[in-house]
């Protein structure tokens, strides 16, 4: 039985809405009006090499909660949703924490390597330095695309382990099955999110390659023409992996699924484009009772666009979010919730 929780307005777009690509492209280009202050810029360490930024907007003095986010693939912490939603949380009295994937935004110049889905350990130190701050008493999580595959395959490693400040976490179109979902973005209907991923790709590649000659054999890039050529060619070698099928299987979250006690809420639209949850993973989350597994028949890829009214914006997952957030900080004491 999945996790109880708050009584979520159901998700009713307009007619026009009701088709993935659509949502999926409105939500990317319609302009959003709500951004967070100026925030402070903190750089992490995370390994020789690499230094994560942390785009935190603090909401005062006095201890209250963060929320910490991460970005899907390609993003960075001032995409909308990242702005939106930290905005929304600053507005509440919480701090923001945007985290940059490490080559993302403005850490671009500070990371000798490259990124990938599985960098759950990057995360977990952003973790662990929100955590530590004094200004900070409970964490939540939230991830968005490649992003929620990470918080997911975090909180699953993490299982019964999981620090008592970490209260909840929840994702938006997860790639938490990453095989069949780079499949799907190779379909001719995906072409244009696939070429838009590559193209990006390609130019970080080239120049990380640039900057550090003697750690990357690059191969023509402009042969790839597929997410799964990529990481087959550039990913994988570069990151420790055997080919795409092992970092597929590795990377995603999908196989500790079972192992997450932290309170998670999953966000995913039926009709989302390119993202596929097997019947094996929906099968899991509806297994692990930490779990509130949400998929309406809309809402295509990180869309779930709206009617603004009276009650709230055109954002309703961002809004789910945080009301189950907001949930879970007067449920019981998170050690009673994540017993085996």
């Amino acid at each position: 039985m999945n996790l109880p929780g708050p009584d979520f307005p159901d998700y009713q777009p307009p007619r026009w809405l009701r088709q993935g690509h659509i949502n999926t492209i409105y939500s990317y280009l319609r302009p959003r009006r709500l951004h967070p202050p100026e925030p402070e810029c903190c750089w992490l360490k995370v390994e020789d090499g690499v230094e994560l930024l942390l785009e935190v907007n603090w909401a005062g003095e006095a201890k209250a909660p963060a929320l910490l986010l991460i970005h899907g693939l390609e993003g960075d912490s001032r995409v909308g949703y990242m702005q939106s939603l930290a905005a929304k949380a600053h507005g509440r009295g919480w701090h923001a924490v945007r985290m940059n994937v490490r080559g993302c935004g403005a850490s671009e110049l500070r990371c000798q390597t490259l990124y990938n889905s599985g960098l759950s350990q990057d995360l977990l130190r952003a973790l662990e330095w929100t955590a530590a701050q004094p200004r900070v008493h409970e964490v939540f999580l939230a991830g968005y695309s490649m992003g929620g595959n990470t918080v997911l395959k975090l909180l699953g490693e993490l299982g019964a382990a999981a620090p008592p400040s970490l209260a909840a976490a929840g994702v938006v179109s997860a790639c938490l099955d990453l095989a069949p979902s780079a499949d799907a973005l190779h379909q001719p209907a995906n072409r244009l999110y696939e070429w838009r991923f590559l193209r990006r790709l390609r130019r970080k590649a080239r120049a990380r390659a640039a900057r550090h000659p003697a750690l990357y054999r690059m191969p023509r890039l402009d042969e790839i023409r597929s997410i799964r050529d990529f990481d087959d060619r550039v990913t994988a070698p570069h990151m420790g992996y055997r080919d795409a099928v092992d970092y597929y299987e590795r990377a995603s979250a999908t196989r500790v699924l079972e192992r997450i006690r932290v309170p998670t809420l999953i966000l995913h639209a039926e009709d989302d484009p390119f993202i596929i949850v097997t019947g094996e993973s929906r099968r899991r989350i509806a297994a692990n009772p930490a779990l509130r597994w949400l998929a309406p028949r809309h809402g295509g890829h990180c869309g779930f666009m709206q009617p603004a009214n009276d009650r709230e914006d055109a954002y309703w997952a961002e809004n789910r979010l945080l009301d189950f957030f907001e949930n879970q900080r007067t449920a019981l004491p998170q050690s009673q919730s994540r017993q085996d």
